[in-house]
């Protein structure tokens, strides 16, 4: 698999690192420092560990580890493997910030 990072062109896929579903997921709501309940456990094990596998297209966190050293966000289809876009993770505006 072939990944076109928009910094260095196209690439080995394994020049990256994979992260995850690049979705947005809502972190269980938990008072920091307060002991959990078993709903609690339950809702952080789900958080954790429980991923949806969809057979169409999906988008992921790849880290550009050989290369820009930059984070993307990478679309592709599950079954295909095809990639129909990779973007920066960041928006423009924040790459030069920090």
């Amino acid at each position: 698999m072939r990944i076109v990072c928009p910094f260095c062109g196209a690439r080995d896929a394994q020049e990256f690192s994979y992260l995850g579903d690049a979705s947005l997921q809502q972190r269980p709501d938990t008072p920091a420092g307060a002991p959990l309940d078993d709903a609690a456990h339950a809702a952080w094990h789900d958080y954790v560990y429980l991923r949806e596998n969809p057979p169409g297209e999906h988008t992921e966190f790849w880290y550009h580890a050989s290369g820009c050293r930059q984070w993307l966000k990478v679309t592709r289809h599950m079954r295909t493997h095809a990639i129909s876009n990779v973007e920066a993770a960041r928006p423009s505006s924040l790459r030069g910030a920090a």
